[in-house]
C-alpha cells in the first residue's frame, strides 16, 4: 500500500475511538499511543473501554435484549472485563473452572453464567452446582452421568442445554469450525445420539433440560450457516417433543414450555484487514430471530428465546496491540527480489494465530506519518522460532524505521487470552484508555513472576 493509504486508520478494523492526529500521532480514547509505550513499555496491548461497552450494547440490541446474549469468555477475561459485562446487563459463559473463578471473584451473578466445556472436571462441575451456575451445556453422555451425581449429592436440579452437532460445514478454518460431525463437540445429530442425549437428561431426577445449544465455528461470514444449523435444531426439538412429551409430567405442552431456550452460540465475523467487512451482525439477528419464529409456527412449537455468545465480535476490534520496531533488515528472496523484515518486540507469545491457523492482520505506524514508497514487507517477532511472523506478506513504506511504533489492531480476542512464555517472555500489559485516560487492567510479567513459580 502506499504511504497516504498507509497512514489511514480504517475504521471498521480499528477502534472506534481511535484517531490519527495533525502530527501523525494516533490516540485511541484521547490517549497517544506513543505515551503508552513511553510509561508502559511495549509490546502492550489498549483496548478501548467505551468501544467494548458500546459492541455489549449493540449485540444485546440486535438479538432483543441483554439477557438474551452470553460474552464468551474465552476470547478475553479479567476481573475488570466481567464487570464491565455485568454492569451492560449481559449474561457470561465460561469454559474452564479458572473462567468461572475470575468470574466469581468480580461477583458476576452465578445464574447469568453458562458453563461450557468437552471434558468437565467433577470440581469444576461441583462448583457451578454449588455456587447456582444458571446453565451447564451438557458435552457427553459421561458428562450427564458425572453432573447428575454432583446435582444428587447437592440435593438440587440443575438447569441444562444439550450441544447438538447440527452437520453444518462452516467456512472458516479447520480448527475453529465446531458443527461438523469430525470434531470433539457435542451430541451428533445425524447419528441419534443428540435424542439419547435428551433423553437421559429428562429421565433424570436431578437434571432439567432447559434448551438446545449449538455453535456453527468461530469468524463466519457466512450468515446462511447460522440459519441452517437453527433449522436443523428446531427440527431436534421438534422431534423430543413428539417422542419424549411422556417424559414430563405435563406431557408435550408442558415440555414445549420447559425447552425454550435455543442457544446458537457466537462465530460472528470481524475483519481484521482493510479489505473485509466484518458481519453485518444486526442484519443476520433480523433474519435469523424471524427464521426461527417462522419454523416454530410451522412445526407447531412455542417460539423459543434464541441466545447467542458473541466473545470475539465484543472483544476483538476494541483493542490494538502496540510493539516497538527494533531490526529492520533486508533479506533477498531470489533474483532481485527482496523482503524487508521488520522486527518488533513481541510475536507469537502475544498473538499465536498467525502461527496457529494463518490469521492476518493489518499494522500501522502510531507515532508519526510515513512517507516511502511501498516496499515487500514482513512483520516478525523476536522469539528464536522462524513460524514467528504476525504479518506474513504486506507492501509497507520504505521509511519505517527502528523506533517507531507499530501498532496491530483487532487483537482483543484470542491474543492475550492464548499468550504464552516462550523465550520466558513475560505477557504484555493490559492497559485501559478511556476519556482520555489510561490505566493499567493486567500488569507486564516481569522475570521475577517466572522465577517465583519455581520450587527449588
Amino acid at each position: 500500500m502506499n504511504a497516504d493509504t498507509f497512514n489511514e486508520l480504517p475504521s471498521h478494523v480499528w477502534p472506534t475511538h481511535a484517531r490519527r492526529q495533525e502530527d501523525g500521532v494516533v490516540t485511541i480514547a484521547g490517549v497517544p499511543l506513543p505515551e503508552i509505550v513511553e510509561e508502559y513499555g511495549s509490546p502492550a496491548f489498549v483496548i478501548d473501554e467505551a468501544d467494548f461497552r458500546c459492541r455489549c450494547r449493540t449485540m444485546a440490541e440486535a438479538f432483543g435484549g441483554a439477557d438474551h446474549v452470553h460474552y464468551a469468555a474465552k476470547a478475553f477475561l479479567t476481573r475488570a472485563v466481567a464487570r464491565w459485562v455485568d454492569e451492560e446487563g449481559l449474561c457470561l459463559d465460561v469454559a474452564s473452572d479458572n473462567e468461572l473463578q475470575i468470574a466469581l471473584a468480580a461477583e458476576f451473578p452465578a445464574e447469568r453464567i453458562a458453563a461450557h466445556g468437552n471434558n468437565k472436571t467433577v470440581e469444576f462441575l461441583r462448583r457451578c452446582v454449588e455456587r447456582g451456575v444458571g446453565r451447564i451445556v451438557l458435552d457427553s453422555f459421561q458428562e450427564i452421568e458425572r453432573l447428575g451425581a454432583v446435582a444428587e449429592q447437592a440435593g438440587v436440579v440443575q438447569p441444562v442445554l444439550v450441544r447438538v452437532k447440527p452437520g453444518i460445514e462452516a467456512h472458516t478454518h479447520e480448527f475453529i469450525a465446531t458443527a461438523h460431525e469430525d470434531q470433539k463437540f457435542g451430541f451428533s445429530l445425524a447419528s441419534g445420539s443428540a435424542l439419547k442425549a435428551a433423553r437421559e437428561v429428562l429421565e433424570h431426577p436431578h437434571l432439567r433440560l432447559v434448551g438446545l445449544h449449538c455453535h456453527v465455528g468461530s469468524q463466519v461470514f457466512d450468515a446462511e450457516g447460522f440459519s441452517q444449523a437453527a433449522e436443523r435444531v428446531l427440527g431436534l426439538l421438534g422431534t423430543i417433543l413428539s417422542e419424549l412429551g411422556s417424559l414430563h409430567p405435563g406431557g408435550r405442552e408442558g415440555l414445549a414450555q420447559q425447552l425454550s431456550t435455543l442457544d446458537l452460540g457466537g462465530g460472528y465475523g470481524i475483519a481484521y484487514l482493510a479489505q473485509e467487512q466484518p458481519l453485518d451482525v444486526a442484519a443476520v439477528a433480523a433474519d435469523l430471530l424471524a427464521k426461527v419464529a417462522a419454523q416454530a409456527e410451522e412445526l407447531a412449537l412455542p417460539t423459543p428465546t434464541v441466545m447467542v455468545e458473541p466473545g470475539r465480535a465484543i472483544a476483538g476490534p476494541s483493542t490494538v496491540t502496540v510493539y516497538t520496531v527494533g531490526t529492520v533488515k533486508d533479506v533477498h528472496v531470489g533474483d532481485d527480489r527482496v523482503r524487508r523484515y521488520l522486527s518488533v518486540d513481541g510475536g507469537m507469545s502475544d498473538n499465536i494465530r498467525p502461527a496457529l491457523y494463518g490469521a492476518q492482520y493489518d499494522a500501522r505506524v502510531v507515532s508519526r506519518f510515513v512517507d516511502g514508497d511501498p516496499v515487500e514487507s514482513r512483520v516478525v517477532g523476536s522469539h528464536c522460532e522462524s513460524g514467528d511472523i504476525l504479518i506474513e506478506n504486506a507492501h509497507f513504506p520504505n521509511d519505517i524505521e527502528p523506533g517507531d511504533i507499530l501498532a496491530i489492531p483487532a487483537t482483543g480476542a484470542y491474543c492475550y487470552a492464548m499468550s504464552s512464555r516462550y523465550n520466558a517472555f513475560g505477557r504484555p500489559p493490559v492497559i485501559v484508555v478511556s476519556s482520555g485516560k489510561a490505566r493499567v487492567m493486567l500488569r507486564r510479567e516481569t522475570v521475577e513472576d517466572l522465577l517465583a513459580l519455581e520450587a527449588e
